[in-house]
Protein backbone atom coordinates (compact mmCIF):
# COMPACT_ATOMS: atom_id res chain seq x y z
CA UNK A 1 0.00 0.00 0.00
CA UNK A 2 2.71 2.52 0.13
CA UNK A 3 4.93 3.47 -2.55
CA UNK A 4 7.33 0.97 -3.98
CA UNK A 5 10.53 2.25 -3.85
CA UNK A 6 10.49 3.22 -0.16
CA UNK A 7 11.67 1.32 1.94
CA UNK A 8 9.33 0.16 4.98
CA UNK A 9 10.09 0.74 8.24
CA UNK A 10 7.61 -2.47 8.56
CA UNK A 11 5.49 -4.85 6.57
CA UNK A 12 1.35 -5.64 7.36
CA UNK A 13 0.55 -9.33 6.20
CA UNK A 14 -2.79 -10.17 6.14
CA UNK A 15 -3.52 -13.80 6.58
CA UNK A 16 -6.48 -15.81 6.05
CA UNK A 17 -7.91 -18.56 8.31
CA UNK A 18 -5.09 -20.73 8.08
CA UNK A 19 -1.94 -18.51 8.39
CA UNK A 20 -1.18 -18.04 5.01
CA UNK A 21 -0.21 -14.67 3.44
CA UNK A 22 -2.95 -13.07 1.29
CA UNK A 23 -1.83 -9.99 0.74
CA UNK A 24 1.49 -7.97 2.00
CA UNK A 25 2.43 -4.17 2.20
CA UNK A 26 4.83 -1.92 3.03
CA UNK A 27 4.06 0.50 5.76
CA UNK A 28 5.68 3.34 8.03
CA UNK A 29 5.44 3.01 11.55
CA UNK A 30 4.37 6.24 13.22
CA UNK A 31 4.08 4.90 17.05
CA UNK A 32 4.83 2.01 18.82
CA UNK A 33 3.22 0.72 22.57
CA UNK A 34 3.79 -2.39 24.44
CA UNK A 35 1.04 -4.11 22.30
CA UNK A 36 0.07 -2.06 19.43
CA UNK A 37 1.34 -0.32 16.45
CA UNK A 38 0.44 2.66 14.71
CA UNK A 39 1.24 2.78 10.92
CA UNK A 40 0.82 4.95 7.47
CA UNK A 41 0.34 3.17 4.45
CA UNK A 42 -0.94 4.32 1.09
CA UNK A 43 -3.56 2.30 -0.90
CA UNK A 44 -2.63 1.24 -4.61
CA UNK A 45 -4.51 -1.96 -4.42
CA UNK A 46 -6.79 -0.73 -6.88
CA UNK A 47 -6.81 2.62 -8.93
CA UNK A 48 -10.43 3.19 -7.38
CA UNK A 49 -12.52 1.10 -5.27
CA UNK A 50 -16.29 1.80 -5.04
CA UNK A 51 -17.50 0.02 -1.64
CA UNK A 52 -20.89 1.52 -2.25
CA UNK A 53 -20.97 2.78 1.00
CA UNK A 54 -17.59 4.62 0.42
CA UNK A 55 -14.73 4.77 -2.12
CA UNK A 56 -11.27 3.96 -1.72
CA UNK A 57 -8.68 5.58 -4.36
CA UNK A 58 -4.83 4.82 -5.23
CA UNK A 59 -2.97 7.14 -2.79
CA UNK A 60 -5.58 7.44 -0.03
CA UNK A 61 -3.75 7.34 3.07
CA UNK A 62 -4.03 4.80 5.61
CA UNK A 63 -3.05 4.97 9.07
CA UNK A 64 -3.85 1.68 10.45
CA UNK A 65 -4.04 0.57 14.07
CA UNK A 66 -2.75 -2.99 14.83
CA UNK A 67 -3.36 -4.17 18.37
CA UNK A 68 -2.10 -7.85 19.79
CA UNK A 69 -4.82 -7.74 22.53
CA UNK A 70 -8.06 -7.10 20.67
CA UNK A 71 -9.53 -8.83 18.14
CA UNK A 72 -9.50 -6.49 15.54
CA UNK A 73 -7.30 -3.66 13.50
CA UNK A 74 -8.77 -0.20 12.49
CA UNK A 75 -7.72 1.68 9.24
CA UNK A 76 -8.67 5.48 9.33
CA UNK A 77 -9.43 6.22 5.46
CA UNK A 78 -8.09 10.11 4.03
CA UNK A 79 -8.71 10.73 0.63
CA UNK A 80 -5.87 11.46 -1.92
CA UNK A 81 -6.61 14.70 -3.02
CA UNK A 82 -7.91 16.67 -0.17
CA UNK A 83 -6.87 14.58 2.48
CA UNK A 84 -10.66 14.23 4.24
CA UNK A 85 -11.35 11.68 6.57
CA UNK A 86 -13.20 8.80 4.53
CA UNK A 87 -14.12 6.66 7.59
CA UNK A 88 -12.47 3.90 9.18
CA UNK A 89 -12.78 0.46 8.08
CA UNK A 90 -12.09 -2.25 10.62
CA UNK A 91 -11.18 -5.51 10.13
CA UNK A 92 -12.17 -8.51 12.79
CA UNK A 93 -9.16 -10.26 13.39
CA UNK A 94 -7.38 -12.83 15.65
CA UNK A 95 -5.07 -10.41 17.53
CA UNK A 96 -2.41 -9.05 15.28
CA UNK A 97 1.50 -10.60 16.09
CA UNK A 98 3.84 -7.38 16.02
CA UNK A 99 7.19 -8.08 15.47
CA UNK A 100 9.64 -4.82 15.13
CA UNK A 101 9.67 -5.07 11.04
CA UNK A 102 6.18 -6.77 10.24
CA UNK A 103 2.60 -7.00 11.69
CA UNK A 104 0.50 -9.52 11.07
CA UNK A 105 -3.23 -10.63 11.29
CA UNK A 106 -5.56 -13.46 10.78
CA UNK A 107 -8.84 -12.04 8.62
CA UNK A 108 -11.69 -13.38 10.25
CA UNK A 109 -14.01 -12.11 7.12
CA UNK A 110 -16.45 -9.64 9.18
CA UNK A 111 -15.77 -5.64 9.05
CA UNK A 112 -17.25 -2.84 10.05
CA UNK A 113 -17.12 0.71 8.35
CA UNK A 114 -17.67 3.83 10.02
CA UNK A 115 -18.28 6.80 8.34
CA UNK A 116 -17.26 10.40 9.41
CA UNK A 117 -20.39 10.81 10.87
CA UNK A 118 -20.11 8.15 13.29
CA UNK A 119 -22.69 5.97 11.34
CA UNK A 120 -21.69 2.33 11.71
CA UNK A 121 -22.07 -1.27 9.62
CA UNK A 122 -21.38 -4.24 9.90
CA UNK A 123 -20.29 -6.10 6.57
CA UNK A 124 -19.55 -9.26 5.48
CA UNK A 125 -21.95 -11.46 8.26
CA UNK A 126 -22.13 -14.61 5.72
CA UNK A 127 -18.34 -15.20 5.09
CA UNK A 128 -17.91 -14.82 8.79
CA UNK A 129 -20.82 -17.15 9.52
CA UNK A 130 -19.55 -19.56 6.95
CA UNK A 131 -16.18 -19.94 8.88
CA UNK A 132 -15.04 -22.94 10.76
CA UNK A 133 -14.74 -21.11 14.42
CA UNK A 134 -13.97 -22.62 17.41
CA UNK A 135 -17.55 -20.95 19.77
CA UNK A 136 -15.20 -19.24 21.74
CA UNK A 137 -13.33 -17.81 18.66
CA UNK A 138 -17.06 -16.46 17.66
CA UNK A 139 -17.74 -14.92 21.05
CA UNK A 140 -14.68 -13.13 20.99
CA UNK A 141 -15.31 -11.33 17.75
CA UNK A 142 -19.06 -10.63 18.15
CA UNK A 143 -17.68 -8.69 21.59
CA UNK A 144 -14.95 -7.04 19.76
CA UNK A 145 -17.75 -5.92 17.03
CA UNK A 146 -19.99 -4.90 19.87
CA UNK A 147 -17.10 -3.26 21.28
CA UNK A 148 -16.18 -1.12 17.80
CA UNK A 149 -20.23 -0.09 17.90
CA UNK A 150 -19.90 1.45 20.63
CA UNK A 151 -16.96 2.78 20.45
CA UNK A 152 -17.97 4.76 17.06
CA UNK A 153 -21.68 5.04 18.56
CA UNK A 154 -19.99 7.23 21.48
CA UNK A 155 -17.44 8.68 18.97
CA UNK A 156 -14.97 7.30 21.25
CA UNK A 157 -11.52 6.23 20.41
CA UNK A 158 -9.88 6.48 17.11
CA UNK A 159 -13.88 7.14 16.08
CA UNK A 160 -13.33 10.69 17.79
CA UNK A 161 -10.33 11.97 15.87
CA UNK A 162 -11.56 13.72 12.37
CA UNK A 163 -8.31 15.95 12.11
CA UNK A 164 -5.57 13.37 10.80
CA UNK A 165 -2.91 12.71 12.85
CA UNK A 166 0.73 14.12 11.00
CA UNK A 167 2.94 12.23 9.20
CA UNK A 168 6.45 10.85 10.67
CA UNK A 169 9.07 13.26 10.07
CA UNK A 170 11.57 12.01 7.04
CA UNK A 171 14.92 11.69 8.60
Amino acid sequence: MTDANAKPDITVHKLDLSGQAVYSYPGRVLARTANAVTLEATFTRNARLDLGYTVFEAGDRFVEHFYEDRWYNIFEVYARETGQLRGWYCNLTRPAHIEADAVSAVDLALDVWVGPDGHARVLDEAEFAALPLRPEEVRAVRAACDELLQLAAHRAGPFGQIEPPQPAEEG
